[in-house]
């Protein structure tokens, strides 16, 4: 693909103003989770069905960016861009989960006040590189891949995707990807019913490594195969009704009871398999409406991953106030909850604009050329 065709090419405004949707949904999920009494009763109950909507809309975004490049483009120089758009926030958020730590200590995490500095230190510096800590250096209690930063499990698994297909997967024929993904299907529905969802994936062992890589391997490479044969058309109001879309399936209730599990996986499973890859179709068929609704796709979608990297770190602080103070409802909480959810986006812009853009800006000055 020529420089010039890749100019040309259209950009996806309605697709990165999904993103943005989501990540607010994901911290609106993260604000209701303490007030549960247990995984059934979650008021945003599948709200964590966002980051499978990451991956499925991160794959489509790699192959149309990316597929048509290899013959200009190695995989070290492909790794860099990546390290350099991904790294900067994960960094940040890091260190912001650092700096709260020790203000986090209550009747949920009595141990913190325990941690040495240099222990918690270590963690910091593991979780700037992305790679999980063991659960000897689980600081929190919580058996966290990143104790500092709990979402920082997603791009872990991210990466993964990322350098399977940057080694391998690009590869694949269309025939060769649509069977790995059929595959990856079955062994995804297969989890969701068994275990009545796919939650999961944050924990450094054996099983909870199943469950990241499953939930990785489908959304992923759906959507780099659904880049491949998508044929967008010109579907008007696009980004309202994905956005509501969007919506009605993370924030659905939880689907049948602790007696019928398999009833939420199915419901699960249709909505990874089947509703997301429309929604980006239909995203990627979007029409802007109005330069108004463009603003907002543009900073819905600057946002979205400082927000995902920057939220829960304050979080900690909801959650460790809810702890200290029992019996709390709805009622009691909802102005702290509506302060962290703004609060977090206003951190995200400024993160984006004070620290990720410069830096990136800086590191690709820096990255030596590449077609």
């Amino acid at each position: 693909m020529s420089n010039i065709e890749r100019a040309t090419r259209p950009h996806y405004p309605i697709l990165d103003g999904l993103r943005g949707v989501a990540a607010i949904i994901v911290v609106t999920f993260h604000l209701s989770e303490p007030l549960a009494t247990g995984h059934l009763d979650i008021l945003v109950n599948h709200g964590y069905l966002a980051v499978d909507f990451f991956f499925l809309l991160s794959g489509f975004v790699m192959g149309y960016a990316y597929d048509g490049r290899w013959d200009t483009m190695t995989a070290g120089s492909f790794f860099k861009r990546r390290i350099i758009r991904l790294q900067p926030m994960v960094i940040l958020g890091m260190t912001l989960g650092a700096l709260g730590f020790y203000f986090t200590d209550s009747t949920l995490w009595p141990l913190i006040h325990t941690v040495p500095l240099w222990k918690m230190l270590l963690v910091m510096l593991i979780g700037y590189t992305i790679l999980p800590v063991p659960l000897s250096l689980d600081i929190r209690g919580w058996e966290e891949m990143h104790p500092l930063n709990s979402v920082g499990w997603s791009l872990f698994f991210e990466y993964i995707a990322n350098i399977l297909y940057a080694v391998w997967i690009r590869k694949f024929s269309t025939k060769a990807l649509g069977i790995l993904v059929a595959l990856a299907a079955v062994a995804l529905t297969h989890l969701a019913i068994t275990n009545g969802d796919v939650s999961g994936g944050w924990t450094l062992n054996a099983e909870q490594v199943r469950v990241g890589l499953t939930r990785t391997m489908y959304p992923f490479f759906a959507g780099l195969l659904l880049s491949r044969i998508a044929k967008p058309t010109q579907i008007k109001n696009a980004f309202l009704w994905c956005s509501l879309l969007i919506a009605a399936v993370l924030y659905m209730p939880r689907i049948g009871d602790a007696e019928h599990l398999w009833m939420n996986g199915i419901y699960e499973s249709v909505c990874i398999i089947i509703v997301f890859p429309l929604i980006v179709y239909l995203g990627a068929s979007g029409l802007m409406q109005s330069q108004r609704e463009h603003r907002i796709c543009k900073f819905l979608g600057n946002i979205s991953y400082p927000l995902y990297l920057v939220h829960y770190p304050l979080v900690y602080f909801y959650v460790a106030w809810i702890s200290n103070h029992k019996g709390v409802t709805l009622a009691d909480v909802w102005p702290y909850a509506l302060l962290i959810l703004t609060g977090s986006i206003a951190l995200a812009y400024v993160a984006l604009k004070w620290y990720d853009e410069p830096v990136r800006k800086w590191l690709q000055k820096r990255k030596p050329s590449t077609s």
